[in-house]
């Protein structure tokens, strides 16, 4: 897969991988619990990498970009078994977003600092 990938291509990739060598999607249920756990190997690495926790003595310093694939996968798998059209979904979240906050930003003296 060297092309540019769409969000719809990627919930369409998953469920074909899912089809293909997954049998069936976990439950909805198991599925939130491994995207908990894959934030927190996230958020384990980030600590580590930049925040203040050092690498323990013979552990791997572990791919980010891995790491948050791994989330996206589980994600598109919650999508893809509940009807979540994730294009749609993010693109009326962004509406909303600049909707509500198209000048809180550009204000927050706290950003501008």
């Amino acid at each position: 897969m060297n092309e540019d990938i769409t969000i719809r291509k990627a919930q369409s990739a998953v469920h074909d991988w899912i089809s293909k060598y997954g049998v069936r999607y976990f439950s909805e249920l198991t599925n939130m619990a491994i995207l908990t756990e894959e934030v927190g190997e996230v958020a384990r690495l980030v600590a580590r990498k930049y925040g203040d926790q050092s690498f323990k003595q013979g552990e791997p310093a572990d791919d980010l970009g891995d790491e948050l694939a791994d989330v996206l996968w589980v994600l598109i798998c919650l999508a893809n078994q509940t009807g979540v059209d994730l294009t749609d979904a993010f693109r009326k979240n962004i509406e909303k977003k600049t909707l509500r906050d198209e000048l809180r930003h550009l204000n927050n003296d706290k950003l501008l600092s």
